[in-house]
């Protein structure tokens, strides 16, 4: 059996897009590009590289609203699985593969890379607060989930697309990934890791606007994850309630 796969593209201003996606259109798959408001052409990007599905956002909407355009996108078109590769060049097009090769998934419903599979030098191989605060926040999706996984923001990652639909995620920003573990976790989604490779071209980059604060990032990151729980909680009270007015 063929099973129907997309694999989409956030982008946002990346010099590196027309490289990903020489290297993805090997694969001969659906191929769905996310346009976050990019201010560089993006169309000029695009010219030439033959049949891309395009979805634009006027203005930069963040992150996470790309990857749920890409979930909206992949339910909406009758997709079984739907893969996720970022455009900046920091993952390797070739290891879409080592994805692919796992479908259809018998052990997992999500099947995440990970940068951090195998011990890593912060400072010398990934910018060293990024490193602690993935670490850290990491450790509290685990003690939450028990997922037991050891990157928890990369975006190279693969999901069965029936399962999104148990999900109800609205997070737009960079914690996006964080309320999609928590509700994994609480719908009873499989979930299992992938060692990816490790790259970042440049370690001075930087987010921008308020995230550029370490501090105030990592208190954002913690404010998604309890927002979560706290809506899975208010729904797990409600749907107790709705089965004792049917019981009685």
């Amino acid at each position: 059996m063929k099973y129907k796969t997309l694999i989409a593209i956030p982008v946002f201003n990346e010099a590196d897009l027309r490289n990903v996606i020489h290297g993805v259109k090997k694969f001969a798959l659906d191929i769905l590009v996310i346009d976050d408001g990019s201010t560089d052409g993006i169309s000029e990007n695009l010219t030439g590289l033959g049949k891309i599905h395009v979805i634009i956002h006027q203005r930069n909407l963040g992150y996470g609203k790309t990857i749920l355009d890409s979930f909206t996108y992949a339910i909406e078109n009758g997709y079984d699985y739907l893969l996720t590769i970022d455009s900046d060049g920091q993952h390797d097009p070739e290891e879409i593969s080592l994805f692919l090769k796992e479908i259809p998934f018998y052990n997992c419903d999500i099947l995440s890379g990970s940068r951090y599979y195998f011990p890593i030098k912060a400072g010398k191989e990934v910018p060293q607060e990024r490193y602690i605060i993935n670490k850290e926040i990491t450790g509290i999706v685990n003690r939450v989930t028990g997922f037991n996984l050891t990157d928890a923001f990369c975006g190279f990652k693969a999901y069965k697309v029936d399962k999104l639909k148990t999900m109800h995620l609205t997070e737009c920003g960079y914690g996006m990934p964080l309320q999609l573990w928590i509700q994994a976790w609480k719908t009873g989604l499989r979930v299992r890791e992938i060692p990816v490779k490790l790259v970042y071209k440049d370690l001075t980059r930087r987010f921008k606007g308020v995230l550029e604060d370490p501090d105030t990032r990592l208190c954002y990151y913690k404010e998604v994850i309890e927002e979560a729980l706290a809506n899975a909680e208010q729904n797990n009270v409600a749907n107790l309630r709705i089965k004792r007015r049917l019981r009685y």
